[in-house]
């Protein structure tokens, strides 16, 4: 038999985990998953209030808050993460992420292999710092601008990513996304916005990716300052696609109650869905801790601080991918087009075969 994927537990590069705040300084929060994580990536929401959304990531540092809320720049702030532990982190008492008795969701990646060098490409060469997990596709670069377009930046995953997410850390700039699912490596969308795809959004300069797709070695920013202004300091998520893992598509809505089928090849543990055809509707975020058993209702919104939103969000989770049951401007509109961001929980099938179960 072909073996199907090579990560039987996905659960040892991805997990989602909710807990309780305490108030308390040095709260410790415990994965759960079949395999320990110490994660590189974290990203946190407080599910029963209105305060942002908070990423941290293990290049940048603890307490280095982004948020993608606004086009906020990087703030450090101690009693934020303060520790990324070896199967989960540590969190003081602020209350974007430590509030007593009040519920919040963390979804956590591993990198791993750390390094350095130099951007190639146009213009000045700057450093860059780097941490990469080649097995499951995933990889952070710290990088220095030069406002040149076709500035290379290393991605160190060896394959080209589908999904590469930028963020200015020296200045207020948007969350610039290329993804595979976009209309061409000419266009962009933002994470902290609402906004359509663009050929040349805010930020000055070329589009912002050069119209260039990445490659199996680099990606190329065009002289746009949301992700290339000289001499400032950008962090950088780069993503690549894994059978049996993750995936990074599109689909087009049809407007009814009876959706889309979206395969995957996974049963999933996170999906990330955003309109890009049109403006006006928020980020879409689900997952299968918060929404244990099917029809999937809560939505957090990574654009807007809103609480958990338990309002018919109307997904399935399956074995093999997820499926929309609801006409909703947000995730169905007819004719309409959405890309997505999902990682496993489980593969489809196995490497020795074992099929996925149903929820």
């Amino acid at each position: 038999m072909a073996v199907y994927t090579t990560i039987d537990d996905p659960s040892a590069y991805f997990q989602t985990t909710i807990y309780a705040g305490n108030g308390s300084a040095d709260h410790s929060i415990t994965n759960t998953g079949n395999s320990d994580l110490q994660p590189d990536w974290v990203w946190i929401k407080n599910r029963d209030a209105t305060d942002v959304h908070c990423l941290f990531d293990s290049v940048r540092g603890v307490t280095k808050l982004l948020t993608t809320v606004g086009d906020v720049l990087e703030s450090t702030d101690a009693d934020t993460l303060d520790a990324f532990n070896a199967d989960g982190f540590r969190v003081d008492a602020d209350v974007k992420v430590n509030t007593n008795t009040e519920n919040y969701v963390s979804w956590q990646w591993k990198a791993g292999t750390t390094g350095s060098g130099t951007t190639t490409g146009s213009g000045t060469g700057k450093a860059y710092s780097y941490s990469v997990n080649t097995t499951s596709g995933f990889s952070i670069v710290k990088y220095i601008g030069n406002l040149t377009a076709a500035h290379t930046i290393p991605h160190h995953l060896g394959v080209a990513p589908k999904m590469v997410i930028c963020k200015s850390i020296s200045e207020n700039r948007g969350w610039p996304i290329q993804h595979a699912g976009l209309t061409s490596a000419a266009y962009a969308i933002y994470l902290s916005s609402t906004g359509a795809e663009a050929s040349n959004p805010a930020g000055g300069g070329t589009n912002t990716w050069n119209s260039t797709a990445a490659s199996s070695s680099v990606v190329t920013l065009g002289n746009n300052a949301n992700n290339n202004k000289n001499d400032d300091s950008y962090i950088m998520y780069s993503f690549a696609e894994k059978q049996g893992y993750s995936k990074f598509g599109s689909y087009t809505g049809n407007g009814d109650a009876d959706g889309p089928v979206i395969f995957l090849g996974f049963k999933p543990a996170f999906v990330l869905i955003k309109k890009s055809s049109a403006a006006g509707n928020d980020w879409q975020l689900t997952d299968n801790t918060r929404d244990s058993f099917n029809v999937c209702t809560h939505r957090l919104l990574p654009n807007v601080d809103l609480v958990d939103q338990d309002d018919a969000l109307d997904l399935d989770i399956l074995s093999n991918g997820f499926k929309i049951r609801k006409s909703s401007t947000t995730n169905n509109a007819d004719g309409a087009t959405f890309i997505y961001m999902a990682f496993a929980e489980q593969p489809f099938v196995t490497s020795t075969g074992v099929p996925a179960t149903a929820r």
